[in-house]
């Protein structure tokens, strides 16, 4: 069998400490190349809070990591059938914390190359060049707190993702004007 990755169940909000505990138990057990990656899968965002610019890491799939392993041959049902087999497969089920495969099928069923290539790809994406964090979606109604239009109520026509900029519609002189104001200008109502 080949390296495979596969999603692993962990507890939310403690998957870097799983991720971890793995790690060492990999190390420890010498499967490094059985298990070469265990990833938290984050992506890099920028948020603005008073004013001020900060890069963040969120987690894109909470209470979830991925794993990259060769998980073996399977004998039976329940579990691999050769010994250096069931290194691998202990060593996964006795770290603390590891909950169980995404599918809860024996044996585990491996992600299919394009939706690895879509997480890694996201993953990588994001770290060069982290994505503006927008709280706002099309249809809110929000107040514009600076800028020209300071003090007016307006809804969102749409969202500028990767800019961070807003398009909303507002009235003024009783007419209907759609313009461009960054997500931090403005605030829900």
């Amino acid at each position: 069998m080949a390296l495979e990755w596969y999603i692993v169940r962990v507890l939310t909000n403690s998957e870097d400490r799983v991720r971890d505990n793995l790690d060492r138990r990999i190390k420890a057990d010498g499967l490094e190349g059985r298990m070469p990656q265990v990833l938290v899968p984050v992506e890099k965002v920028t948020e603005i809070n008073n004013g001020k610019k900060r890069v963040v890491s969120r987690k894109l799939y909470p209470g979830y990591l991925l794993l990259q392993a060769d998980l073996g041959d399977w004998e039976g049902a329940d579990r691999p059938g050769k010994p250096e087999d069931q290194a691998v497969w202990f060593a996964l089920h006795e770290t603390q914390g590891f909950g169980d495969f995404v599918g809860g099928q024996k044996p585990p069923v491996p992600m299919t190359p394009d939706e690895v290539d879509g997480i890694l790809g996201r993953i990588a994406e994001t770290a060069d060049s982290p994505r503006m964090a927008v709280n706002i979606k099309r249809g809110d109604v929000v107040r514009i707190k600076e800028g020209p239009f300071e003090g007016f109520d307006g809804t969102v026509e749409g969202v500028v993702d990767g800019k961070g900029l807003l398009r909303i519609s507002v009235i003024i002189f009783g007419r209907s004007t759609s313009v461009e104001i960054e997500h931090w200008q403005v605030e829900p109502v």
